[in-house]
């Protein structure tokens, strides 16, 4: 069973301002930077086999300031972005509200399958996202792996591990750097103590 510590990005000006980023590059911000330092200096002493980060910049900076904390070199994979929001991107959530009325509607009664204008839904993200874990999970077996990404695609991950079905992701983002233990084996998932 492999033990995965996933940690969402820190801080970036777009989650003050309540935008929606999804794979839009927007970099951390200087509170963004000093939440990594203060996740890496926490778990310094946690024993890793390997940093995985989503390669959006505000993941990859988050990873890269813990990995220099833990000495493991940061590996990228493009499967741990976030989801893709499509026109929904950059867009305040009120502009969205306002401008996409019936679709946000639809999208919040059935996220599983309802994605914004040229986006993918909430399961599609989760069949990605688990691609990664179960892959990683076989490299790396009966061993501790951080995961830096972003808050709705841990957050699939997150309802998987705790038995909850994938629509309730919207309920399950962890905040900025704040980790989050699960254990994964065999394409199982199983929430940790």
């Amino acid at each position: 069973m492999t033990r995965f510590c996933l940690i969402r990005h820190g801080q970036t000006n777009w989650n003050i301002e309540g935008r929606y980023q999804g794979q839009s590059d927007a970099p951390l911000n200087e509170t963004g930077r000093a939440q990594a330092r203060d996740l890496g200096e926490k778990i310094q002493n946690n024993s890793f086999s390997a940093i995985y980060s989503s390669d959006l910049s505000r993941a990859r900076e988050t990873a890269e300031i813990i990995a220099s904390f833990v000495n493991l070199p940061v590996s990228l994979d493009a499967r741990l972005r976030e989801i893709n929001q499509g026109e929904w991107e950059g867009k305040h959530i009120s502009e969205i509200k306002t401008r996409y009325a019936k679709m946000w509607k639809e999208h919040r009664k059935d996220p599983e399958n309802v994605h914004s204008p040229g986006g993918e839904t909430i399961n599609e993200v989760s069949q990605r996202m688990s691609s990664v874990l179960n892959e990683l999970s076989r490299i790396y077996p009966d061993s501790s792996v951080l995961i830096v990404s972003h808050g709705l695609s841990l957050a699939t991950m997150i309802c998987r591990s705790q038995g909850l079905p994938v629509e309730r992701a919207y309920e399950m983002i962890p905040a900025n750097t704040d980790p989050v233990w699960i254990n994964w084996e065999n394409n199982i998932s199983f929430s940790a103590n």
